[in-house]
């Protein structure tokens, strides 16, 4: 968030409070190289809102919500886990070449 806020703050650095919003939104919005989700998908298992500025009002049922959140826990570990055996496979390559 430093880095986003280092951006917008003014000169004197005394508006910081003021951006902390819109960081907050940027950064749970990006998606994560590892698991390739946002952290809105993750966490309410969708996006607050998509490609227009409306408020969503349909609501999901609690089961297909939980299932929906279940899927995406799935999902999650199973990026994780490539994620991980690619990290592992770029340093066993590196430490045979040391």
């Amino acid at each position: 968030m430093g880095t986003f806020l280092q951006y917008y703050v003014n000169y004197q650095q005394n508006d910081w409070k003021e951006w902390l919003a819109a960081a907050k939104f940027q950064y749970n919005n990006k998606r994560h190289v590892a698991t390739k989700w946002t952290l809105f998908e993750l966490n309410f298992g969708k996006h607050p809102w998509k490609d227009n500025l409306v408020a969503q009002t349909e609501f999901l049922k609690l089961v297909e919500f939980l299932t929906g959140l279940q899927k995406s826990l799935e999902k999650t570990i199973k990026s994780m886990e490539v994620a991980q055996k690619n990290m592992k496979k770029q340093y066993n390559k590196k430490q045979r070449n040391s």
